[in-house]
C-alpha cells in the first residue's frame, strides 16, 4: 500500500492549550521547588511566587472572556488546576472594580500574581483581646498586586482584598490546598477584626468559558478537540450539538480513559445551561485532565446563536450512512419486493451487519448474521456465487447503507443493495421478525480470502489509510502525551476474548463506524487498527478515513506476540475518597428495619430486567432531588449490575450530601447470588428515559412503535438537510472509478 506522509505531532495553538501548556510548566517548576509542599519555607515560597509571576505576565492565554464577571454576577473563582488530592491548587480570581473579601485567612500558604487590574491586599496582624470570640486586627503590610508584583500569605496570615482603580481585575491564586477543602477559614466582621465565624469554600467554583462562537471555530482549527457533553444519555439524545460526545457526569470516572486518552488534550464540555458542566471540569481536574472548558450558557446559547442543534445518538456515524446513499445511490430494495424473491426461491442472500447479539434479539426468518467489518472478509463463503443478489440489512438504514456500499466499493461481483429501512420496514408492512436466532460465521477458504484481502487493501489505500510497521506504532506510543492515540482491535467479541495484544481496546469494525463517537471523542486523532487477516481493520479503516476527522492506520499483528484473554480491563479513576461498601445481607437487614433506601443507578433496562425488591431507579444527576425526603438518619444504598458505577456514584454523592451513602458490595449481581428477593418491570422507575436513548423496538404497544418507527425513519431521512445547514464536518467520499461506486 502506498505511504503517505505521517503528520507532525502537535500541542495546540490555540489559547486554551498554550495556557494549559504553561500551567504544566509551572506546576513541574513547583514540583522542583516545593519537595515538601505541605512544609514549604520561605526561600522557597519566594521561588514559587516568582513563577507565579511570570505566568501572571503571560497576558495573552488569560483573556478576559474565559473568565468573564458582570454586574450581575461582579466576582468569580475559575479553577485552572490541580495536584493529586487537591494539594496544590491554582485559580483566576475575577472581579470588577470595587470587588471587596472582608478580612479572612486560608489555614494553608497562598500567592497571589496580577494579571490584569489592581488587587490590594492587605495583611493584618490578628491580636486576641479580652473576649475570647473577638480579635483585633492591626494592618501591618499592603500590597497592591499588579502585573509583574505578587504577594506571599503564610496559613495563619490574615488579608483583605479589594480591586482599586477603574479596571477589572484578573488575579492568579495559588494555594497549598484546594479551596473547597479549606472548611476551618475564618472571615471577620470588619476591617478592625471584631467577631469571626467560619466560612464554607464556594459555592460554584467555575471554569474557563468558551463562547459557542468560539467553539465552531475551534472545531474547523484542524487542531485536537473533543467536546463531551455532560448530561445523561437520554437527556443528551434530545438536543445537542453535532460533533459532541455523550459523557455523562457522573459516569466520568469510567468513560474518560477511553474517550479521551490523552491528559492535555483540549476538552470542552457542554450541558443546557451551564448547570452541570463546571461540576464535570472539576472532576476531570482532579483526575488529571488539564486544558478543560465549558460551554458559555451549553446548548442554549449555542441555539441562540444561530447554530444547528441535533437529535439522536451516534449521529456522525447515522448521518454518514445517510450522505453515502445520497451521494453514491447506493441501490436499495424495498420489503415487498424482497419478500416477492424470497418466496419465488430466487437466487438471493440477506446478510443482517448488526452485532451477533442484536441479531439473536430479532432478524429477517432468513437472514445469516454478517456484522459489518465481516462482509468483504466472508461473504465469499455465504454468496459465492457471483449471479447471487446480496441484501444487507438492519434494524433501521444506516447499517444496510454501509455494508451494501462496502460490498459495492470492494468490487464484488455480486448485485448487491441494502432493504430500504430494515426490520422497521419489515415490521411496518405487517410482517413477522424471529426471535433467539443465531448462525455461523463461517472462516473465509484460501481463495475468498486471496479475494478479499485484496479488495479491502485496494478501497482503503484509495481512502488513504496508511500501513504502519513496528516502529511506526513505537514512536506514536512514544508520542502519545503530544498526540491522541486510539488502538482498536475489530474482530469478532470471541476472537477479541480467544486472545489480544496488551492494550488494544476491542471495538468490532462495524460498531467502530456505526457508533464512532461511543469510541473516540478526540477529533483528529491519531486511530490504528489492528490488522489480523488482512481485510477487515483495512474495510472498516477505509470507512473512518471516508468519514474525516481522524488519521487512520493499520498495523499487522506480529504472529508470534503474546496475547492475553478475556475483556478488556476496566480502569476506574476516582476524584472522591471511596464511599464504604454494604456486603447484601448487612444492606437487606437494613431495609428490613426500615433503616435504608435502595436506588439503582445504571440503567433503567437492567433495572426492568431484575432489581433488589424494593429499590428505585433513579439517574445519578437527580439522586439527591429524590433524596430530599427521606429521613437524614437513614442510609442510603446504591446499586449497579456489578456494582462498579454505584462505587463511584457513592463517593461523589456522599462527598456532597453529607449523608451516609454506601455502595452495595457486587452490585445488583451479588444480590441475586446470595439468594436475596429481586423483583423486574418498571414500577419504581422514577427518572423516565433520562439514562438512555430507548428505540422503538423496546416499545409493546405496536401503534407506538410504529409511530416510533416512522419518526426514527424521518429523522434519520433528515439528517442530509441538516448537514448542508451544519456546514463541511469533514466527510470525504471515494468518487466513483470507471463508473462503479468506490
Amino acid at each position: 500500500m502506498t505511504q503517505n506522509p505521517i503528520s507532525l505531532d502537535f500541542n495546540g495553538s490555540d489559547i486554551a492549550s498554550r495556557r494549559s501548556h504553561a500551567i504544566d510548566t509551572f506546576f513541574q517548576i513547583v514540583s522542583r521547588l516545593l519537595p515538601d509542599h505541605q512544609n514549604a519555607g520561605a526561600d522557597a515560597l519566594r521561588a514559587v511566587a516568582e513563577a507565579l509571576t511570570q505566568l501572571g505576565l503571560r497576558q495573552n492565554i488569560f483573556p478576559a472572556a474565559h473568565f468573564p464577571v458582570s454586574a450581575a454576577n461582579p466576582a468569580q473563582v475559575y479553577r485552572l488546576a490541580e495536584d493529586v488530592e487537591g494539594r496544590l491548587a491554582l485559580y483566576i480570581s475575577a472581579g470588577l472594580p470595587g470587588k471587596f473579601q472582608p478580612p479572612h485567612d486560608h489555614t494553608t500558604w497562598a500567592i497571589i500574581a496580577g494579571i490584569a487590574g489592581s488587587e490590594r491586599n492587605v495583611v493584618y496582624a490578628r491580636n486576641k483581646t479580652s473576649d475570647p470570640d473577638r480579635d483585633k486586627l492591626v494592618p501591618i503590610r499592603t500590597v497592591d498586586v499588579v502585573p509583574g508584583v505578587s504577594v506571599t500569605l503564610t496559613p495563619d496570615d490574615v488579608h483583605a482584598i479589594e480591586l482599586v482603580g477603574d479596571q477589572p481585575g484578573l488575579h492568579l491564586h495559588f494555594y497549598g490546598l484546594a479551596i473547597d477543602r479549606l472548611h476551618r477559614r475564618v472571615v471577620f466582621e470588619g476591617r478592625d477584626g471584631g467577631s469571626y465565624r467560619t466560612f464554607p469554600p464556594p459555592v460554584l467554583i467555575r471554569h474557563p468559558l468558551l463562547t459557542s462562537q468560539a467553539l465552531k471555530a475551534a472545531l474547523g482549527d484542524g487542531e485536537e478537540i473533543a467536546v463531551l457533553d455532560v448530561r445523561e444519555s437520554g437527556v443528551f439524545a434530545h438536543r445537542h450539538i453535532f460533533f459532541a460526545t455523550s459523557a455523562p457526569l457522573w459516569r466520568l470516572e469510567l468513560l474518560i480513559d477511553g474517550l479521551v486518552p490523552r491528559r492535555n488534550t483540549r476538552i470542552v464540555l457542554i450541558d443546557a445551561n451551564e448547570s452541570l458542566a463546571h461540576q464535570a471540569a472539576a472532576t476531570l481536574v482532579r483526575v488529571g485532565w488539564r486544558n478543560v472548558s465549558v460551554l458559555a450558557g451549553g446548548t442554549d446559547a449555542w441555539v441562540a446563536a444561530g447554530f444547528e442543534i441535533f437529535s439522536g445518538t451516534n449521529v456522525p456515524s447515522k448521518a454518514f450512512g445517510e450522505a453515502i446513499e445520497h451521494q453514491k445511490h447506493t441501490p436499495t430494495i424495498d420489503t415487498q419486493a424482497l419478500q416477492q424473491r424470497i418466496a419465488r426461491g430466487d437466487n438471493i442472500v440477506v446478510v443482517d451487519s448488526r452485532t451477533p447479539e442484536e441479531f439473536s434479539n430479532f432478524s429477517l426468518p432468513f437472514a445469516h448474521s454478517l456484522p459489518g467489518a465481516e462482509l468483504v472478509y466472508r461473504i465469499g463463503e455465504i454468496a459465492p456465487d457471483p449471479e447471487t443478489f446480496v441484501v444487507v440489512n438492519c434494524a433501521g438504514r444506516t447499517r444496510s447503507i454501509v455494508g451494501a456500499q462496502t460490498l459495492i466499493d470492494a468490487g464484488i461481483p455480486n448485485p448487491v443493495a441494502s432493504l430500504r429501512d430494515g426490520t422497521m420496514a419489515w415490521l411496518l408492512a405487517g410482517h413477522t421478525l424471529a426471535q433467539g436466532r443465531s448462525t455461523t460465521l463461517p472462516e473465509p477458504g484460501p481463495a475468498a480470502l486471496a479475494s478479499a484481502r485484496e479488495r479491502a487493501a485496494s478501497v482503503a489505500e484509495r481512502a488513504g489509510v496508511q500501513r504502519i510497521n513496528a516502529d511506526e506504532l513505537a514512536r506514536f506510543e512514544v508520542e502519545a502525551g503530544k498526540r491522541s492515540l486510539y488502538r482498536f482491535d475489530v474482530r469478532s467479541q470471541s476472537e477479541y476474548l480467544g486472545g489480544h495484544l496488551k492494550g488494544w481496546r476491542w471495538a468490532p469494525g462495524g460498531q467502530l463506524v456505526q457508533a464512532t463517537d461511543e469510541y473516540v471523542a478526540t477529533r483528529r486523532a491519531r486511530i490504528v487498527l489492528l490488522d489480523w487477516d488482512g481485510v477487515r481493520a483495512l474495510t472498516t479503516g477505509a470507512w473512518l478515513a471516508q468519514l474525516g476527522g481522524y488519521e487512520v492506520f493499520v498495523y499487522s499483528a506480529p504472529a508470534l506476540a503474546p496475547q492475553l484473554t478475556g475483556p478488556e480491563p476496566l480502569r476506574v479513576l476516582q476524584s472522591r475518597p471511596p464511599a464504604p461498601l454494604i456486603a447484601p445481607q448487612q444492606a437487606a437487614a437494613l431495609l428490613e428495619a426500615g433503616n435504608a433506601a435502595v436506588f439503582d443507578v445504571d440503567r433503567r433496562a437492567a433495572y426492568e430486567r431484575t432489581h433488589v425488591a424494593g429499590a428505585r431507579f433513579v439517574v445519578p444527576d437527580r439522586l439527591q432531588e429524590f433524596m430530599a425526603d427521606l429521613p437524614p438518619a437513614k442510609t442510603i444504598v446504591l446499586t449497579s449490575p456489578d456494582g462498579v458505577l454505584a462505587r463511584s456514584v457513592a463517593a461523589e454523592l456522599a462527598a456532597r450530601s453529607g449523608r451516609d451513602v454506601r455502595a452495595l458490595a457486587g452490585g445488583t449481581d451479588a444480590w441475586r447470588a446470595a439468594g436475596l428477593p429481586t423483583s423486574s418491570g418498571a414500577d419504581g422507575v422514577l427518572t423516565g428515559d433520562d439514562d438512555h436513548w430507548y428505540s422503538p423496538y423496546a416499545q409493546t404497544d405496536h401503534a407506538v412503535r410504529d409511530a416510533g418507527f416512522r419518526a426514527y425513519l424521518d429523522w434519520e431521512l433528515g439528517l442530509v438537510a441538516q448537514l448542508a445547514r451544519e456546514g463541511d464536518v469533514g466527510i470525504r467520499l471515494l468518487p466513483r472509478v470507471d463508473g462503479v461506486a468506490a
